[in-house]
């Protein structure tokens, strides 16, 4: 079985769902809530384990009950979650969803600080076919552990601009890069330019368009989405395509492939009503084969 190490966010989210997003002070009526698990590590990493690969997840917990009920839906047989339990509140976010997909996202506490990179984590970068490192200052030491490793070290850098700092050391040490197209001008552009750098893959996500990728010897490839019948939750989304592009580069695919199983992912994640869909490496590879 591969096994991938995954360093990042784990959080505890309230999820609002409102007939459309504030736009103005006012009073509206939500349609229904709930408290679930988030972060987009825990979802790549509770993906990849019902997807059959063994992995391991370094997070920040704090001491609160959130901490408790964030393990308590991490509990897989194929995932080991490494997280020190530091002093004060787990990381806790607030997000306001649309029917269509829309979100605000508000951070209602952040993570302490885990601490230095414990050994048996160490252990595992060596060991590991594949390091995820997830944009959080505390997933900068496993990013260092896999370089000085030379494991292949996968980035999800999400809706980047381009410019800001805070992901510039993600970007620029990723095998893999990962990139939404929300805020970019010319996402094929900073792919190239990924690639040309020395990556390996650099790819674009587009929502409901599918994606572009762009491989060092694959050339460009296109990815449509898959159509859905229902939207019932769009949290996740994006890390459900993570894992399925990654599932496929485990299996020797090429980049089209790959991304193929990845957006079959994004469309089973975005048809379930959690962060992660209960879909298993069986029901993506039969949706990712279907005709196009």
């Amino acid at each position: 079985m591969p096994h991938v190490v995954v360093a990042g966010a784990a959080s505890w989210n309230t999820i609002v769902r409102v007939p459309a997003l504030p736009t103005a002070a006012g009073m509206s009526m939500a349609s229904g809530y709930k408290d679930t698990l988030g972060g987009t590590s825990a979802g790549k990493a509770l993906t990849l384990a019902r997807l059959g690969v063994h992995v391991t997840l370094r997070t920040a917990l704090g001491d609160d009950d959130a901490a408790g009920h964030i393990r308590a839906a991490l509990t897989h047989p194929h995932l080991t979650v490494t997280a020190a339990r530091g002093h004060g509140p787990s990381e806790r976010h607030l997000n306001l969803m649309t029917p269509d997909g829309a979100r605000a996202s508000i951070y209602l506490h952040l993570p302490p600080d885990p601490g230095p990179v414990p050994r048996e984590v160490a252990d595992a970068v060596a060991r590991a076919d594949v390091v995820v490192a997830d944009l959080a200052d505390h997933a900068r030491a496993v990013l260092r552990l896999a370089r000085a490793a030379d494991v292949p070290l996968w980035c999800d850098v999400h809706d980047w601009d381009g410019v800001a700092d805070f992901h510039r050391e993600f970007v620029e040490a990723a095998d893999v890069l990962v990139v939404s197209g929300d805020r970019l001008a010319d996402p094929r552009a900073l792919l190239a330019g990924r690639v040309a750098a020395g990556a390996r893959w650099a790819v674009c996500t587009l929502g409901a368009r599918g994606a572009v990728g762009l491989g060092r010897t694959e050339g460009w490839v296109e990815a449509p989405a898959f159509p859905v019948e229902r939207v019932l939750d769009t949290n996740g989304a994006g890390d459900a395509f993570v894992a399925g592009l990654l599932l496929g580069h485990l299996e020797g695919r090429e980049l089209a492939g790959a991304m193929r199983l990845g957006a079959a992912a994004g469309a089973l994640a975005v048809a379930s009503p959690g962060l992660v869909s209960d879909a298993d490496a069986t029901a993506v590879h039969r949706l990712a084969d279907q005709p196009s």
